[in-house]
């Protein structure tokens, strides 16, 4: 079987997932998954496209991740697993759908505007 290619995004963080046929083997970066990923709940993003498919332990991935902060990347490696897990079956995309893993979160942070403190805030207001 062939190497599945695919690009998972998030905010700033974009992931480059190789999925391949093997014995569940995750690398992101040239580390072992719980090595970058250290805490449980990033982990279980990790997985959930695996678990929800129930094909934890069939695929083995590489992954390259860059940009944002570890909860970015760790949603955004999701993004990338459950793309190449639909191109693989064409049959997971409603299961991943249901739980909302197939769609881009397309929340970025706003541009900061001329003339303001930030992209919002205005100075103080004085009125005399």
């Amino acid at each position: 079987m062939s190497v599945t290619n695919t690009l998972g995004r998030r905010k700033t963080a974009v992931a480059r997932v190789y999925l391949s046929k093997g014995s569940g083997k995750i690398t992101v970066n040239d580390r072992e998954v719980k090595n970058y990923f250290k805490t449980a709940v990033l982990l279980d993003k990790v997985n959930q496209p695996f678990q929800l498919t129930s094909t934890l332990g069939q695929f083995d991935v590489n992954i390259n991740v860059d940009g944002g902060g570890v909860n970015g990347q760790a949603e955004a490696v999701r993004l990338g697993i459950s793309r190449a897990l639909v191109e693989l079956n064409p049959d997971f995309k409603t299961l991943l759908k249901a739980d909302g893993l197939m769609t881009r979160d397309p929340r970025m942070v706003e541009r900061k505007k001329p003339g303001r403190k930030k992209a919002r805030k205005r100075f103080q207001f004085s009125k005399r």
